[in-house]
Formats: C-alpha cells, sequence, structure tokens
C-alpha cells in the first residue's frame, strides 16, 4: 500500500472527506458512529454508505489526515471488532485549510452578490 503521509492535503476536500474529518473533530468515533453523527449533524441531507465510508477512511489514513486509535471504551459496552478513528495534527490543518479556502470563496460569492450578506450577530 502506498502512503501519501509526505504530500501535501489536497486544495480541496471531497465532501464525504470533509464529513468525516468534521466527525471526528471533537472525539474518537468508530465507522456506524462516525455515519451517525454525519447524519445527526446534516439533519439526513448527506447520507454516506458503509461502502464508500470505509474507502474515505482508507485514503484519510493513507494521506495521516486519521489516525487509529488504540483507547477503546469500557469493552463490556463496545464490540472489541470495532476500530476508533482521531484525526491526526496534519487532519485538524487540512480541515483548517478547508475552511480557509471556503471563506475566499464565499467572499467572492457575496462580491459578484451570489450568495446574502451577513446579517447582525
Amino acid at each position: 500500500m502506498v502512503r501519501r503521509r509526505n504530500t501535501p492535503p489536497p486544495a480541496a476536500l471531497a465532501p464525504a472527506f470533509l464529513h468525516v474529518l468534521i466527525a471526528l473533530a471533537d472525539r474518537e468515533r468508530h465507522g456506524y458512529a462516525i455515519l451517525k453523527e454525519i447524519r445527526q449533524r446534516t439533519d439526513g441531507r448527506v447520507e454516506i454508505s458503509a461502502g464508500s465510508l470505509y474507502g474515505v477512511i482508507r485514503r484519510l489514513h493513507d494521506d495521516g489526515l486519521i489516525e487509529e486509535s488504540d483507547e477503546r471504551p469500557d469493552p463490556d459496552l463496545d464490540d472489541e471488532r470495532r476500530r476508533y478513528y482521531r484525526l491526526t495534527a496534519r487532519g485538524r490543518q487540512a480541515l483548517a485549510a478547508e475552511a480557509a479556502r471556503m471563506e475566499e470563496v464565499l467572499r467572492t460569492m457575496r462580491a459578484k452578490k451570489l450568495a446574502p450578506q451577513p446579517g447582525p450577530a
């Protein structure tokens, strides 16, 4: 398997990749918990199939954006076959870069009157 850890993160993250990274931003999760968090956070607007999820996880892992965790919740409350994943520092950097890229796109769209201006907070 080819490791891509020394290459820079992509200029833009595909939606499925972005949603998985966001799901892992606040805590470690296993695959089903990632799918559930994405579904809940997006009110069901984003659905990733289990097959697609594990391809995304493999790619994020190969790119060094996530890693498998050795930490396990209480074994009595968990299935020992589950693999837990967490963001790496590189994954956090990729999320920050994606947020900055999205901000720039939104500024451009607002300047061209293609998106509403922010309202008062």
